[in-house]
């Protein structure tokens, strides 16, 4: 069995797809005065990658970025390079806040904006000349399946591109998972700054996070497990290594590394103290002159459901002639998941969730609550010590409920650790103990029932001068799941 696949396991659960929509509706443009200085970083580092293998990357239309969040890197390629192609997420909600940067950025073009699944890929076989995918192969259990669909969807010739993959150290004695830099205690803090918490630490720094949220992510691979697997499946690579050197604990590390290399390169150090990989990946074949306009969806793209080509009806409608599938623009975002998935993770509105980016939450707030803050899916509310909404039942069969919150630094200033208490028609039914800030999530089997009060209860709470209001934490999102 190959490096980067699990027997047995889709290359993502219905569970974890639900985690990903969810997770970038709120965060692909919730905090945008921090997320898009981010993104445009990201593309600066990506724009390098491009023109330091443009020849051997070839041209870029049509291209497709799988993974592409708020698709600021397929506006990077776009308008800073003039290709026509498609950005591709699994969460609609994501790249329909993403055209925000069009404004922000003062942009002229837009890619094709495509909900749809990166393992079953809604795109013809021999049909796209570059995939792109930036720090999104690591969320995925079978990564060698996401890769067998992007061979497919590739012209003779083509290119895969894909940058940021996490590589596996080998000198860890992976003790924990740690958060990101502001989740950090002072004393990890210190260890980051001198390059020894990598020492101690599973899996990527801030995987914490992603894992917390049911984002299972599958940090195995080695370097060499990459180029294995990239040789397995193209005739050609190009790679880009960036080793983990930080402070002195991993600079001398990396300097030794380095003298006792062959060839004086990456390859050992990185393989010692991981890092990051970008490649770009040439298909076997010779390309083909010419290809369809972008805005041709018909040349492009087929049923998820029966794999026949989608006729386009409208600008804002495609069916499938053969088993009837249909798939409309809203908002400017195509939705062509296959039609379980899609029930799944968009049914709407609906009484069993409460999502405070949606107007309709209002409906199902009790007592508790301050007013509404936030930008595009990061919108929430901020909670006295109590607060409580009703939810109604609307699938059959064994429920759980979801919460996701943020706790704030002021809420560890009077004591070290935060208690949350979650009670449904009056009986407990989860206590649980924080000892840093940041992102919470937390999920409880219920009894069968159908309507639901739930009640939030948080300890200790603290105040915002001149506001003396008491706070505790906001909260952006309250819903019920199946347990699957």
């Amino acid at each position: 069995m190959p490096k980067g696949s699990e027997p047995g396991n889709d290359p993502q659960s219905l569970a974890m797809k639900r985690a990903q929509v969810e997770f970038h509706n709120f965060a692909s443009l919730g905090d945008t005065e921090h997320a898009v200085p981010v993104y445009a970083g990201e593309n600066r580092d990506r724009a390098w990658m491009l023109r330091e293998h443009a020849e051997f990357i070839g041209p870029l239309t049509p291209f497709l970025e799988i993974g592409a969040n708020a698709g600021h890197t397929s506006y990077m390629l776009t308008n800073e390079f003039g290709a026509g192609g498609f950005a591709l997420d699994i969460s609609a909600d994501a790249l329909r806040h993403g055209r925000a940067l069009k404004q922000i950025w003062k942009l002229e073009r837009e890619p094709v904006r495509i909900a749809g699944d990166a393992a079953r890929l809604p795109f013809q076989t021999g049909s796209l000349r570059l995939v792109v995918a930036c720090q999104m192969l690591s969320q995925f259990l079978d990564i060698d399946k996401v890769f067998l669909e992007v061979k497919r969807v590739l012209a003779p010739g083509g290119t895969f591109l894909f940058v940021e993959e996490p590589i596996r150290r080998l000198l860890s004695l992976r003790l924990y998972r740690c958060p990101y830099w502001k989740q950090m205690k002072w004393w990890e803090r210190k260890l980051f700054e001198w390059g020894l918490l990598g020492y101690l630490v599973k899996d990527v720094i801030g995987a914490r996070q992603e894992d917390s949220f049911g984002i299972r992510q599958n940090h195995r691979m080695t370097l060499n497990d990459w180029d294995r697997l990239v040789a397995r499946h193209f005739s050609g690579r190009k790679y880009e290594i960036s080793t983990a050197d930080r402070g002195w604990g991993e600079h001398a590390i990396h300097r030794i590394a380095r003298r006792l290399d062959r060839l004086n390169s990456e390859w050992l150090p990185s393989k010692l103290l991981g890092g990051s990989l970008a490649a770009a990946c040439r298909k076997e074949g010779e390309p083909r002159p010419g290809s369809a306009p972008v805005t041709d969806l018909g040349a492009y793209l087929r049923c998820p459901d029966c794999e026949a080509a989608l006729r386009q009806l409208t600008a804002d409608s495609l069916c499938c002639e053969t088993c009837g599938y249909e798939a409309l623009r809203e908002e400017g975002v195509f939705n062509v998941l296959p039609s379980a998935e899609r029930r799944a993770l968009y049914p709407g509105e609906r009484p069993d969730t409460v999502d405070f980016s949606a107007p309709s939450h209002e409906r199902h707030l009790l007592e508790g609550w301050y007013e509404l803050e936030g930008a595009f899916g990061g919108k929430f509310r901020w909670m006295g010590p109590a607060a409580s909404v009703w939810l109604n039942r609307v699938e059959a069969g064994p429920q759980r409920l979801r919460i996701r919150g943020h706790l704030h630094e002021l809420s560890f200033a009077q004591e070290k650790t935060v208690k949350v208490e979650l009670a449904v028609n009056g009986q407990t039914v989860a206590n649980r103990t924080f000892d840093r800030p940041g992102l919470f999530v937390i999920q409880s089997d219920l009894i069968e029932d159908g309507e639901y009060r739930v009640e939030i209860r948080i300890t200790p709470w603290f105040t915002a001068p001149p506001d003396q209001r008491p706070i505790t934490a906001n909260i952006s999102m309250i819903r019920l799941v199946g347990r699957d």
